[in-house]
């Protein structure tokens, strides 16, 4: 019986282990430039899945992005210089982090406006509630006869 439990528990590690996009003849042989090339490909984003990494991607772009990617750095470009290359290749939409630049400074900014309208929305409600409900109106004179003799009809 624990056997069959020691089993399982191995089956079910090696069924939850991630399964690596980069293939072995993507790897470089050199393990600094390779280190630099996967830090690269986690930032850069998959073209066809979108919400993922091209390192993570088993798409064949993402493959194309990253065997690009390492023959750059092999050229002897910088990190820098191989974003930049991307960047202006397919635009900014192939970071997963958007650069902060004046262009996009709504998608940075819409977060914390939102934020901050949400605090203010609660701060008023909250004040609203504290300063309880409006101050009755006594009637008038007029509108004390009209009641009395409504009750007067319906008595």
């Amino acid at each position: 019986m624990a056997g069959l439990r020691t089993l399982l528990v191995a089956l079910a590690l090696v069924s939850a282990a991630p399964v690596w996009a980069v293939q072995p003849d993507e790897v470089l042989s050199d393990p600094a430039l390779e280190a630099r090339a996967r830090a690269l490909s986690k930032e850069l984003r998959c073209m066809v899945c979108q919400n993922q990494s091209i390192d993570d991607s088993d798409a064949d772009l993402a493959r194309d992005l990253r065997v690009l990617v390492r023959e750059r750095l092999t050229a002897g470009d910088s990190d820098s210089e191989v974003v930049d290359f991307l960047v202006a290749r397919y635009g900014e939409f192939v970071l997963l982090k958007p650069r902060f630049a004046w262009h996009n400074a709504l998608l940075w900014a819409t977060p914390l406006a939102a934020l901050a309208a949400g605090a203010l929305a609660m701060f008023l409600s909250v004040r609203r509630r504290r300063s309880g409900p409006a101050a009755a109106v006594p009637l008038s004179a007029e509108e004390e006869r009209r009641l009395a003799e409504v009750i007067d009809q319906a008595s």
